[in-house]
């Protein structure tokens, strides 16, 4: 007999009924490295020969302690044991599991009896009844309140593979014996909650024998308790303050975490007649399931591998029929309370696994066929009932050739399929040519229809190998589609039908672009000298808006500063003497010169009526300036000096032109290239205010007398003698900007130039924005989809600063389709639903920072109101089809977000192609200009939209899955980045992937 010393470890072992499975349940702790444990079986009222069993083992080995209760469950049986066990350490064990040798060797070390309690846990294993090992499952890392989120939505932890501290036990009042299933999930979770330290030992120590009509298995019971789990962990939750429950923290509402029992257990009960309803009736409420598509797919995937006892995806699809029905209906459930398609959602996903893992298998499951075809044996396959997504997978001597996923329109006849076999799979080198007549003459046929590009490739010279086998590919296909019979009710022959009477309404005529557009074979002459350059800068009048507030702000500071007394003044770089007069009734006399003689004409035209002035052509670079000059004014020139000798130069003349005691005034702006640790304009120039400053500071004789600084730009005034201590103004500039000034500035500190970005850096992947309104007010459940002007702003002007530019949805498919790495640093800016707000608040923001974007139009509603918002307050206006056309000449581009704003992934085929042709079809009418770019409402979108947005002429379409677009996505599947109004403005950097880049 074996003799027990104190234990480290105590088992608690109840047993109802296991006379055939508990002997090898003790014999695996007989087994163990370590000999020190305890093993309190007890006998939970059972009608076998359990006691039996148990007294024979217990007499030879004296660590099994036997005991005895009437039958009062599994959680009191074990309760039972805990008050029997001598050992600081337990670990629960059921009568028909087992664990490995190893086990108290390798666990006992990482639990402990501490402050806090640190409970162990391992990995563990599923025994089918004929024996079979499942998978090793393995259990999430529980470290810090990661235990508390888990265990509040599941049990994350099998029972026996977990070893804690008794007195936690003990001071926790042990199991709940109300609880019928889940009471060791309800353990773990107030372990959690009382601040238990979970260890994970990465080792599978623990077997778990499956079988049927155990508790666990009664559907009821089990959603029942869950309920009661889960209700129970939000009290818990509620009271610690946690964090708040979402996707974006990982906390499950109790409603979640109670339809995530209901469909385990659904799946895993394998009986079509389980009532659905009657377990969800069970449940206080049923959730939006919406964005936990992915989440119960896992879900009901362990379940059915569970209840079938099996790893293997065709073990699933064997049985089809007998989970299916259940399935349907759980979808079913879900789908009446959750957002449009997140049933089809579930289905798909589910559809795919199975696919994924043995392409050789064909099925229906709901909406979904899936069908396997050797590229030798075509046959035709009729369409599945209600089947509306086809997965096909195309296999060449046993080898996976091709996938299509799509819509499906009708029967696969041999011709349907060999057409997706060339034209979706890109597979037709794997097809057998037929040596037959009708094939050569078929081949004959089409090649004559071609002669002109075959004689062209005879005739000219160049790389023509690759054209011909394209053009000899193209006529091969087209022959062996024409040789294969087809009839009306295969997949082909039933979209046709559906095109011809969708196309019935002719298209709109269009060019390009509603632009105008250039005249060909007239192409700009060159600009060949300084006079040539600036006389071609003042073909349009007026080409800087002198007259803007900008600048009238700015002449009436620079006027502040001249002097009294001023008898004869100069004037360099007048334009067209829009200063120039102001000027001229401060001073006695004015001499004002400009380079080009376009300019100083039309500033003797304006400046007819002042005797005072005189005006003339000069190139004060090259030219002697008129000397014994009491005040020289030469402002927003100095820039154009190709270097600092040139404007050295410049200012020695224009200091050797003053009196003694003469002043020299120039207004110059900050540039970024000059000065690039503060706000400037990102033009081209070496040099701006700051270097100005200093080159004439060091002119002899001149010093600098008074100062008004602006954000923007200085104005001096340096004086031809002695000063006392110069005198600083801080002023403000002239608002609002102009767009064409603001769109040149850059805000702020230090930055990436744009035009240095692009020659140094290069990018894989794209961030794509997604903006809804930009507005202050409206419902204060929709406060993520509106962004504030004046937080927008700053986010624009952060763009700017960090060098990046907008690329519209056609120059992105472009750039990604190329597979180069693109240049820069690219942004693309989109808009949904086309909100009046754009035009008033986010256009002149964009326009001001030189930013183009990709407006989404719902079509129908265009000047309405966003009636799909009416649940949670006041629609917002939209704009009207005159502010979309108004908005699209100034370089907005437009696409379409669907006509009604339904979910895609809500509408049959038919119906969602006919709403994404009509929806294109107004916006290209209405426009003028093609139009290939959507977005889907909501993002909703499932396998077969692409197909169908593709048949309705769309090249590129837009999701709110949050990455940035990258060379792999689908071109209908891009992402974008929310930008939300409810978050921080420090989170936008972060969403750029610039986290701590000062904004603002």
């Amino acid at each position: 007999m074996v003799i027990a010393a104190t234990p480290d470890i105590s088992f608690l072992v109840p047993a109802y009924n296991a006379a055939d499975t508990l002997a090898e349940c003790l014999a695996s702790l007989q087994q163990q490295t370590r000999s020190n444990w305890q093993a309190v079986v007890v006998d939970d009222g059972s009608t076998d020969r359990t006691w039996e069993v148990l007294e024979g083992i217990a007499k030879t080995d004296s660590r099994i302690l036997p005991a005895r209760q009437p039958n009062a469950g599994a959680a009191a049986a074990r309760n039972h044991a805990a008050r029997l066990a001598a050992a600081p350490l337990l670990c629960m064990l059921d009568a028909d599991d087992w664990l490995d040798p190893t086990f108290i060797e390798s666990m006992q070390p990482a639990a402990g009896d501490a402050s806090p309690a640190v409970i162990a846990y391992c990995a563990y294993r599923r025994v089918a009844p004929d024996g079979r090992l499942m998978q090793v499952e393995q259990a999430p890392m529980l470290t810090g309140d990661a235990a508390k989120r888990e265990f509040s939505s599941f049990c994350a932890l099998a029972i026996h593979t977990v070893v804690f501290p008794r007195s936690l036990f003990e001071l926790l009042g042990g199991m709940d014996e109300t609880l019928q299933t889940g009471e060791d999930w309800d353990l773990w979770q107030r372990m959690a909650f009382a601040g238990a330290e979970f260890r994970r030992v990465d080792k599978c120590l623990a077997f778990y024998r499956m079988k049927a009509g155990s508790l666990s298995g009664d559907p009821v019971k089990m959603v029942r308790d869950a309920v009661r789990v889960t209700t129970k962990a939000q009290t818990l939750w509620m009271r610690q303050c946690l964090s708040a429950e979402g996707p974006e923290t990982g906390w499950f509402t109790p409603a979640l975490s109670q339809l995530r029992m209901l469909a385990w257990v659904v799946s895993v009960k394998l009986d079509p007649a389980t009532d659905v309803a009657a377990l969800a009736a069970l449940l206080p409420e049923m959730p939006d399931a919406t964005g936990y598509e992915g989440f119960l797919v896992d879900v009901i995937m362990h379940g059915l591998q569970t209840g079938l006892f099996t790893d293997r995806p065709d073990d699933i699809i064997d049985a089809l029929d007998k989970w299916q029905p259940t399935f349907l209906s759980l979808i079913k459930l879900i789908d009446r309370h959750s957002f449009p398609g997140t049933g089809r959602k579930i289905t798909e996903n589910v559809s795919w696994r199975l696919t994924a893992a043995n392409p050789l298998r064909s099925f229906t499951l709901g909406n979904i066929q899936v069908v396997s075809v050797e590229l030798g044996a075509l046959s035709r396959i009729p369409k599945a009932g209600k089947a509306d997504t086809l997965v096909m997978h195309a296999l060449s001597g046993g080898q996976h050739v091709g996938t299509f996923v799509g819509p499906l329109w009708g029967d696969l006849s041999i011709r349907a399929q060999i057409r997706l076999i060339m034209h979706e799979m890109q597979a037709d080198a794997h097809l057998q040519t037929p040596p037959t007549f009708a094939y050569i003459s078929s081949w004959t046929r089409e090649a004559l229809r071609g002669y002109r590009a075959f004689g062209g490739l005879i005739i000219r010279n160049g790389r023509r190998r690759g054209r011909l086998e394209r053009l000899l590919v193209r006529v091969g296909r087209k022959a062996l589609l024409a040789t294969v019979p087809s009839d009306k009710q295969d997949n082909d022959a039933r979209l046709s039908d559906i095109m011809r009477d969708l196309q019935r309404d002719p298209a709109p005529r269009f060019s390009n672009s509603s632009g105008p557009q250039p005249e060909e074979g007239k192409a700009a002459a060159p600009i060949r000298s300084e006079e040539e350059y600036w006389e071609h800068i003042f073909e349009r009048p007026d080409p800087w808006n002198y007259v803007s507030v900008y600048e009238q702000v700015k002449y009436a500071q620079t006027l502040s500063l001249i002097p009294e007394g001023i008898k004869n003044a100069l004037e360099l770089a007048c334009a067209e003497g829009i200063f120039t007069e102001k000027l001229a009734r401060k001073v006695g006399r004015l001499t004002a010169t400009d380079i080009s003689q376009r300019a100083i004409d039309r500033a003797v035209e304006r400046c007819r009526d002042h005797s005072n002035v005189e005006l003339h052509v000069l190139d004060f670079v090259r030219q002697d300036l008129p000397p014994e000059q009491d005040l020289v004014v030469c402002s927003e020139v100095l820039y154009y000096m190709k270097d600092e000798e040139m404007l050295a130069a410049a200012c020695r003349k224009m200091a050797a032109a003053l009196k003694p005691n003469g002043c020299l005034i120039t207004a110059h702006a900050h540039i970024r290239e000059d000065e690039p640790a503060r706000t400037g304009f990102d033009w081209g120039n070496p040099f701006g205010v700051g270097t100005i400053k200093q080159v004439l500071a060091a002119q002899t004789g001149l010093a600098l007398e008074e100062t008004i600084e602006t954000e923007l730009y200085a104005i001096h005034r340096f004086r031809k003698g002695p000063v006392a201590d110069p005198v600083l103004r801080i002023e403000g500039h002239g608002t609002p900007l102009d767009a064409d000034v603001a769109k040149h500035i850059i805000w702020g500190p230090a930055g990436a130039n744009r035009e240095v970005a692009w020659t140094t850096e290069v990018t894989t992947s794209v961030p794509i924005l997604m903006y809804h309104r930009i507005a202050n007010e409206g419902p204060a459940p929709l406060r993520r989809f509106r962004t504030p002007p004046e937080i927008f702003r700053k986010q624009m002007q952060f763009l700017r600063r960090q060098g990046y530019y907008a690329v519209t949805a056609q120059t992105l498919a472009d750039l990604l389709r190329s597979g180069k790495p693109i240049q820069g640093r690219p942004v693309m800016l989109t808009f949904d639903d086309a909100y009046l707000d754009f035009l008033t608040d986010a256009f002149p923001i964009l326009a001001e920072n030189g930013f183009s974007a990709e407006v989404f139009v719902v079509t129908d509603k265009v000047g309405g109101r966003s009636d799909w918002d009416s649940a949670y307050g006041e629609p917002a206006p939209l704009m009207s089809w005159s502010d979309i056309q108004g908005l699209h000449k100034k370089g907005i581009c437009f696409g379409s977000h669907l006509a009604s704003h339904t979910p895609a992934s809500a509408i049959d085929n038919e119906a969602l192609l006919a709403e994404a042709m009509r929806s294109r079809n107004a916006l290209q009418s209405r426009l003028g200009a093609f139009v290939e770019s959507i977005a889907l409402p909501y993002g909703a979108t499932d396998f077969r939209v692409p197909g169908i947005l593709a048949l309705a002429g769309y090249g590129v379409g837009f999701t709110t899955r949050s990455e940035k677009a990258t060379f792999s996505d689908n071109f209908f599947g891009l992402p974008r980045l929310e930008v939300r109004g409810d978050r921080p403005i420090e989170a936008f950097p972060e969403l750029m992937g610039l986290p701590g880049a000062f904004i603002g």
